[in-house]
């Protein structure tokens, strides 16, 4: 699996309805499915793995929205508060549409919507 299940309890935490794909799917589905899956249950994905960013500007897809990890260390102990943050900060762009990365000291947006 992409993360630990450890970020559901710490985005719930958060407030946030949080799922982890292993509650939901198998752990061998393609990309496309969690994106399909995502899109169709209007949530947002949390990963580090890059592809997914890819698969929906290459589309030209607008939803789901996808929040980047682009840390050493993904563990929600340690970049937690980032991801929390890049999420209050971001609320708006994420409902709409939108690549987040979050990086130690950085984020970036990229809107969906617009493309």
């Amino acid at each position: 699996m992409n993360l630990s299940t450890d970020w559901v309890i710490f985005l719930q935490g958060q407030g946030h309805d949080a799922v982890h794909w292993s509650s939901v799917g198998p752990q061998d589905a393609p990309d496309e499915d969690i994106v399909d899956w995502a899109r169709a249950e209007d949530r947002t994905i949390l990963t580090n793995d890059l592809d997914f960013g890819t698969l929906l500007v290459s589309t030209g897809a607008s939803k789901p929205s996808v929040v980047q990890l682009r840390t050493d260390i993904t563990l929600s102990t340690h970049v937690g508060p980032l991801v929390a943050q890049a999420i209050a900060r971001m609320e708006d762009e994420l409902v709409a549409g939108a690549l987040v990365t979050v990086e130690t000291g950085r984020l970036r947006l990229r809107s969906l919507a617009d493309d």
